[in-house]
């Protein structure tokens, strides 16, 4: 398993019965995960001091409940600022597992010694984003939410990236991908983050297990002949890390060599010296990257 385990203003406290004990900063968030369905003792005094729960519905959904947490707040992950707000179904804007991968395609970025471009779609609030334009990449940043969007320039901005060169762009991704083609671009590096469900900003349905592969080979299109990587991230339920190497591996390999490897991301569980296990991640890494 890759795990995220150089934050130092997050962590997971601990876990029991569904929920996960978390700390943003200073505030601590009680929130649920499917993964935990074992039951601990609930030792941590933080059980008790809560900034906020999230409530989940047995109807569906759910609901926050506030025990003195500011409407917005920052943490800090390296050199990078990420605002983080509660809003609808449990989220606060940032996923703290991806680290990890961070880390993984800062250290390619930086080791190239060249200009390398990056595009990041289904791209959210910017993490992979900041991660990549701090490393030295110009960035192409894609989503269909102008809300994460604009949530995205506001953590470049914090970060000290608002001159940094990244295109911010609303749109639909696989429309986005198909006129890329046609206009001959290419990329050194390529990010994912497909969600299980969405739409477009025109009503365009994506569904995980009927439209990645063919989206993994119409976007492999787009990777240039000296490419560095390719990473694709999952939380869909189903689709293990050995699903997403022979997906990565059928549409690459053949006509950009390199090998595949995937994985479990799991983020540290403080009190039980358990790992949390966060969804699986692919990458492909050439040869020049290696």
């Amino acid at each position: 398993m890759w795990i995220a385990d150089q934050w130092k203003e997050y962590e997971v406290i601990d876990t029991s019965q569904g929920e996960k004990l978390e700390r943003w900063g200073k505030y601590i968030l009680l929130r649920p995960d499917p993964q935990v369905i074992w039951n601990t003792q609930k030792q941590a005094k933080e059980w008790n001091r809560l900034n906020g729960h999230y409530h989940r519905s047995a109807k569906g959904g759910g609901e926050w409940e506030f025990f003195d947490l500011p409407n917005e707040w920052r943490i800090h992950y390296r050199e990078l600022t990420f605002h983080l707000k509660p809003f609808s179904f449990k989220h606060t804007g940032l996923f703290p597992e991806q680290a990890v991968n961070w880390d993984w395609f800062t250290h390619i970025i930086q080791r190239a010694g060249r200009p390398v471009k990056v595009l990041n779609l289904f791209a959210y609030t910017g993490g992979a984003t900041l991660a990549a334009a701090k490393a030295g990449a110009s960035v192409t940043h894609v989503d269909a939410s102008k809300g994460m969007v604009t949530w995205a320039k506001e953590n470049a901005l914090s970060s000290g990236l608002g001159e940094a060169p990244i295109r911010w762009l609303v749109d639909d991704c696989v429309k986005f991908v198909e006129r890329e083609i046609r206009r001959g671009n290419t990329y050194d590096g390529i990010i994912m983050d497909p969600p299980s469900y969405g739409r477009g900003p025109k009503g365009e349905i994506w569904k995980m297990e009927e439209n990645i592969y063919p989206f993994i080979e119409l976007t492999a299109q787009l990777l240039s002949r000296d490419a560095l990587f390719f990473l694709i991230n999952s939380y869909t339920t189903g689709l293990q890390p050995a699903v997403l190497t022979y997906m990565l591996s059928s549409a690459l390999t053949p006509r950009s060599g390199g090998k595949v490897v995937s994985s479990e991301i799991g983020l540290p569980v403080t009190r039980s010296n358990l790992v949390l296990p966060c969804g699986a991640s692919g990458r492909w890494t050439s040869s020049e990257a290696e």
